[in-house]
């Protein structure tokens, strides 16, 4: 099947398995009008991944992130709300994008160019209808980054990278990579166990509603640091 093929089949799955619906506390200004920012989700995370694997025939896949707004990228894309000139005017990287709602934010923020990345190719589809529902632009970068060097960007932004220790590591090498190349780089995550630990580089915190279905809580505690070298 040709890629554009592909893409087309992952939006229409995408909407016909989910719903557009807003992510609670993330409020966008679109010509001085506030309005929350909206990404097509799915209310549960069984039937959502069951679908994945027989409607789109990809056993074994990644489980389907880009569904849901988890409470790390929520974080990130707060403190860019809440401080827009971290990335106004600059060249933004939203890296394991899933949904592309940290990029999204970016962009609503001033961005100058903002693309996103996900080792997950539907999240191509996913973040393009949720870029176009809050009126936004995102370009795609498919791949796994971390097998290369840090591209060219400014601003660096991840959420909830943090669940399993060798992606951590590998996660946060690569980001003080970049930090040391010149990017700013930021993470947020809503304490997991592989996640930084102490004060040092941490700028934001936030109580995060979330689902049973995800997390077993109704709020997470998320925290967002800046990575250094």
């Amino acid at each position: 099947m040709a890629a554009a093929d592909i893409l087309s089949r992952n939006r229409a799955f995408i909407a016909a398995r989910t719903r557009l619906a807003p992510v609670e506390g993330l409020v966008l200004m679109h010509q001085d009008v506030p309005q929350l920012l909206h990404i097509w989700q799915a209310d549960e995370i069984t039937p959502i991944w069951a679908a994945t694997e027989e409607d789109l025939d990809r056993e074994g896949i990644e489980p389907p992130f880009w569904a849901f707004p988890w409470a790390g990228g929520q974080a990130v894309a707060r403190l860019i709300l809440e401080r827009p000139e971290i990335v106004r005017g600059k060249r933004v990287l939203d890296i394991a994008c899933g949904s592309g709602m940290v990029g999204i934010a970016a962009a609503a923020a001033g961005a100058s160019a903002v693309s996103v990345n996900d080792i997950d190719p539907i999240c191509e589809a996913a973040a393009g209808l949720n870029g176009e529902a809050n009126g936004v632009c995102l370009q795609w970068i498919g791949g796994n980054l971390l097998d290369r060097p840090p591209a060219d960007f400014d601003v660096i932004l991840a959420g909830d990278i943090f669940y399993e220790r060798t992606m951590a590591q590998r996660f946060l090498t690569w980001l003080r990579q970049a930090a040391a190349g010149g990017a700013a780089a930021y993470a947020g995550d809503p304490g997991r166990a592989y996640a930084p630990q102490g004060k040092a580089g941490l700028l934001a915190e936030y109580d995060i509603a979330t689902s049973l279905e995800l997390e077993s809580v109704s709020q997470r505690h998320a925290r967002v640091w800046q990575i250094g070298t």
